[in-house]
């Protein structure tokens, strides 16, 4: 199990990781890009994995971690149940979302002059 201040802590500890609203939710982003979204009415995290990376956590238990359901859920968007998730699994979950989401360029998606 994890908590919401640990969740926060642990969110909040990597190199240029701020907090800022999302909707009704609260969003952990590095570079303006979101890495993990928290849902604290419901103690559910959603983090941006690629599809490697969520076939390989949601197959540790499909009660914790388990992709969004629809389209986003296709493009590696992963729900984490905090109440279910063992700590170590859900810091190494979170660590990848944010290094997934830290690794692309920022300049991805723009035209180049």
């Amino acid at each position: 199990m994890v908590s919401i201040d640990s969740m926060r802590q642990l969110a909040l500890s990597y190199l240029g990781a701020v907090e800022q609203p999302h909707f009704e939710k609260t969003s952990f982003r590095v570079a303006k890009k979101i890495f993990a979204t928290l849902d604290i009415e419901n103690r559910r995290v959603c983090l941006k994995l690629s599809a490697v990376q969520q076939s390989v956590f949601t197959a540790y238990d499909k009660k914790a971690i388990y992709p969004v359901p629809n389209a986003w859920g296709k493009q590696g968007w992963t729900f984490v149940e905090l109440a279910r998730v063992r700590k170590d699994m859900f810091r190494d979950a979170l660590t990848t979302a944010y290094r997934e989401v830290a690794a692309k360029p920022a300049s991805r998606g723009r035209k180049k002059n």
